[in-house]
């Protein structure tokens, strides 16, 4: 997989905004295939609303996202409600995240975020703009890029370090068994527990372990008064969903 952007191709546009715009699509059009299945993928002719890219083949469709130096903690994005509505309507794209950089005009990083680990939990709501602005009292949202386990970062380029095709597509299918969960506040607790699995740093942990998070996740769960029976009853779905494995009473490996 090439690296390198294709600067000759912005030569005619004065903004750098447009021109990154045009290079990063350009990029992706030209090295990326689908995640899902292998297949190459094709830009949107215009401009619309949910997504820039698609699939001839599965009909995923896929939102770019570009940055320049580290990617950080958050990814700006367009209206609050909008984003809502769309990920309460499952009608929201597959999201690539670019990171660049500027010096050279090469990708640094590339990876995919499925669209099933999207839940209204990391959708931060940003300030309504000013009465001054020219959209006065719009509301725009950011993508909290650190709510979303690893799992769910699917890279094609790390550190300048192309992965395998093979390893990418195995990846996505590990995520699937979200895809059928409906319910987003049912996801929001698996994707909660494998946050915590995460901050563990670890390929084998104990039960004992993820129940020190039992704050957290009460604070981020008010209403549940049973938080370790929880815990224990999302251990189990992700044991049954192939993403765990069961060492001995109380101990688990991520697969």
């Amino acid at each position: 997989m090439e690296i390198i952007l294709n600067k000759n191709i912005s030569e005619q546009y004065s903004s750098n905004s447009q021109k990154i715009r045009v290079l990063t699509e350009d990029w992706v059009g030209r090295e990326v295939f689908c995640p899902a299945c292998g297949g190459s993928i094709t830009q949107y002719e215009n401009n619309r609303p949910v997504a820039d890219f698609f699939c001839h083949n599965c009909n995923e469709e896929y939102e770019l996202k570009s940055k320049s130096k580290s990617i950080g903690n958050k990814i700006v994005d367009g209206a609050y409600r909008t984003m809502i509505e769309r990920l309460e309507s499952n009608n929201n794209p597959n999201f690539f995240i670019l990171n660049y950089d500027p010096k050279n005009y090469s990708v640094s990083n590339f990876f995919v975020i499925p669209k099933h680990f999207f839940v209204p939990e990391i959708i931060e709501r940003r300030n309504a703009l000013s009465r001054t602005a020219r959209r006065a009292g719009w509301v725009g949202c950011n993508i909290s890029l650190k709510e979303i386990p690893q799992m769910g970062k699917i890279y094609y380029i790390k550190n300048q370090k192309p992965e395998l095709k093979s390893k990418i597509l195995d990846d996505w299918q590990k995520t699937l068994f979200l895809k059928d969960e409906k319910k987003l506040s049912v996801k929001g607790w698996v994707l909660d527990v494998m946050n915590c699995i995460d901050k563990l740093g670890k390929k084998e942990f104990t039960l004992d372990e993820a129940y020190a998070f039992e704050k957290i996740l009460e604070e981020r769960h008010p209403n549940n008064k049973h938080i370790k029976d929880k815990i224990r009853q999302q251990l189990q779905l992700l044991r049954d969903k192939g993403y765990l494995s069961f060492i001995e009473r109380g101990k688990y490996r991520i697969n």
